[in-house]
């Protein structure tokens, strides 16, 4: 047994808040759809809190994991990477943060963890996978890697009451289009909606996997355009959210005999490289001419192109520190890492590691898509445009996914050695 605590915080925003995830959508928020929400899980004295949100940037995360009482080191500050949600990160996504916001954010995020640890039991842990539910499609190679793993994590009171579920895919949450202007958690709503009918009493947690390249099969370059899309609803969505969820439901759950509890981290540094071959001025201003032009789609983001274009023209590309963290129960394992990450990462971490448990992203940071060296040569907007989007001064080096994979590695041996010393 071990101590089990769950909670869920309304981090919803006002009606009227500027929305993101879209570089075509320059319209508020009209209403909500779905409350949004910062769920968290404390077992033992780890935790995860995860926010209905695009990113949570690295300073945030920090002060979270310092503000909530437990080892800020045995603590995951995740988002959803819904694409129906405010700007999240400051600096970043095209768009200005409000401030009140990212303080209510940041609160919500402290007051989950805080509850779920004031609220936590005695409990028992029971793990499984469930099948493929078939959903996320690689959007950059027709026969590109996907990761179909879809673990499922109960915990149940000593009564044998299921008290959280935390489950994982990789697909990104973005069924709906460019043209939806209501707050929503996206498919990830309709899936926890399912797994607490099912689990009658408990909280569900949903944790994004590596979804840098997996969605549901149309590619990115469609957020640039605000053609309504009659396959991406909110019935598709639902569709979408019940099928995983069923998937999850049905899997045949073990009891972790040992849930003993471990953590551990480690910080990178990632370079850039600049892969524009023209001057920053210069492609500033073919874009802000470009921009004039109101009939092409492109227009739409072109804009935000070239304010990131003057903001960087000069500077130099300093390296970046990312957060890579693992958590431990028992033989269960959690890697934590930053940014939009691709599925062959993810795997190669689950190959490297015999990993049995959960590999995430978008936690602790969310600095743009860190691809692996495989996909350079095809370019792309994920490797060619995307840091534009996210204030980031250029594309990250070659290597960075790699150095990602061999941190959690490490980090995963370390927590497993830390509790093997105790």
């Amino acid at each position: 047994m071990v101590r089990v605590g769950v909670s869920v915080v309304d981090i919803t925003p006002p009606v009227g808040l500027a929305m993101t995830g879209f570089g075509a959508r320059t319209l508020p928020a009209e209403g909500v759809h779905d409350p949004l929400t910062a769920r968290a899980l404390v077992i033992g004295d780890t935790a995860i809190v995860v926010a209905d949100v695009l990113g949570i940037e690295a300073a945030m995360s920090e002060r979270i994991r310092t503000r909530c009482g437990l080892p800020a080191s045995a603590v995951v500050v995740a988002a959803v990477h819904n694409h129906g949600g405010p700007v999240s990160m400051a600096g970043r996504l095209g768009a200005d943060a409000d401030p009140d916001y990212l303080s209510v954010l940041e609160s919500g995020c402290v007051e989950a963890i805080t509850r779920a640890h004031e609220s936590s039991v005695e409990a028992s842990l029971h793990f499984g996978y469930g099948v493929d539910p078939d959903i996320a499609r690689n959007r950059r190679h027709a026969d590109g890697a996907v990761d179909r793993s879809l673990p499922v994590l109960v915990a149940c009171n000593q009564a044998g009451e299921a008290i959280a579920v935390l489950t994982s895919y990789a697909c990104h949450p973005v069924v709906l289009d460019a043209t939806n202007l209501l707050w929503t958690a996206d498919y990830p709503y309709f899936l926890r909606t399912e797994i607490e009918k099912a689990f009658p009493g408990a909280v569900c947690l949903f944790l994004t996997g590596c979804a840098g390249d997996l969605n549901t099969g149309h590619s990115a370059h469609a957020s640039l355009s605000l053609t309504k899309n009659s396959a991406r609803t909110f019935e598709a969505a639902q569709d979408i959210g019940r099928a995983i969820a069923t998937c999850a439901i049905a899997a045949k759950l073990e009891p972790i005999a040992e849930p003993e509890v471990a953590f551990a981290e480690e910080f990178v540094r990632l370079d850039f490289e600049r892969r524009e071959v023209e001057p920053l001025h210069l492609l500033a201003q073919q874009w802000e001419a470009g921009a004039e032009n109101a009939s092409s789609q492109q227009s739409l983001v072109l804009p935000i192109w070239a304010r990131w274009a003057r903001r960087f023209a000069e500077d130099p590309l300093v390296p970046i520190s990312v957060r890579v963290s693992a958590l431990r129960w028992g033989g269960l394992g959690l890697v934590a890492l930053p940014g939009e990450i691709f599925a062959e990462t993810s795997i190669d971490i689950r190959c490297l590691s015999n990993l049995s448990g959960f590999v995430i992203c978008y936690a602790d940071d969310n600095p743009g898509y860190i691809a692996p060296e495989s996909e350079y040569t095809s370019g792309g907007y994920e490797v060619d445009e995307a840091h534009r989007y996210y204030g980031m001064p250029a594309t990250f080096a070659k290597g960075s996914a790699e150095k990602l994979v061999g941190a959690a590695s490490r980090a995963l041996a370390a927590a497993q050695n830390y509790k093997q010393a105790e």
